[in-house]
């Protein structure tokens, strides 16, 4: 079972918030690679750098705006998704129902719960390792106590939650086409409610999302080529 952020973020024993909002932006990974593009000089990198600066400036621009609007009807449906998505069990129990519906479905719960084994492997012991953003001031950005899931421990970049739910939505999509659209809206909705509930920026669960994205089609691609060399060949 998949294990760390993308099956479920390690949960500290108190929110692990940044010290002040200038701290959490010194982690924030876009104005970390604008940095090093600037120290590396020429126009094509020093406009990159800019780039990157503004999207990094945008990404806190709509945290806050999110924390700073009032969503009481939003609230708890949130709170609750996003605890639905701890450990992934939101996806391995939508897994273990495909199982029961035949072969294609057990085909599909297996392309599924590989990849987000794969995608939290990639996000947890390589991207986060190298990723120092801190997890943003969810107290200092106002952001309601109603919303409040526990803060993980983990780095912020990129969304672990959002990437399991990418993967296995892209994963089973081959075999259950039927159930591709509404997993891929359940799994915008889950990463939504990881910066709805304050433990993300928006810029970590699209970063999320386009791993997961990319490791499922990888992964089904693989199980294609796995499947066909399995079956015997016919003249």
């Amino acid at each position: 079972m998949a294990t760390g952020e993308a099956g479920g973020e390690p949960l500290a024993a108190g929110s692990v918030n940044a010290d002040a909002g200038a701290v959490a932006d010194a982690g924030a990974v876009a104005d970390l690679l604008a940095d090093e593009l600037s120290t590396l000089g020429g126009p094509a990198r020093q406009r990159l750098a800019e780039i990157l600066h503004q999207l990094g400036a945008i990404d806190r621009a709509v945290y806050a705006a999110i924390a700073g609007v009032p969503a009481p009807a939003l609230d708890k449906a949130m709170r609750r998704l996003s605890d639905a998505a701890d450990h992934s069990a939101i996806w391995l129990a939508i897994a273990g129902g495909l199982a029961l519906t035949g072969p294609a479905g057990r085909r599909a719960a297996s392309r599924g719960v590989l990849a987000i084994a794969v995608t939290s492997a990639l996000v947890n012991v390589g991207v986060k390792s190298l990723s120092g953003r801190r997890r943003p001031d969810r107290a200092g950005a106002g952001v309601p106590g109603p919303r409040h899931v526990r803060m993980p421990s983990s780095t912020s970049f990129p969304s672990g939650h959002s990437a399991a739910a990418f993967a296995f939505a892209t994963a089973i999509s081959r075999d259950s086409p039927w159930l591709a659209v509404g997993l891929q809206f359940l799994a915008v909705s889950v990463a939504y409610s990881r910066v709805h509930t304050g433990v993300h920026y928006p810029g970590d669960t699209v970063a999320g999302a386009l791993i997961g994205a990319s490791t499922g089609q990888a992964v089904s691609s693989v199980f294609d080529r796995a499947l066909a060399t399995r079956q015997p060949s016919t003249s």
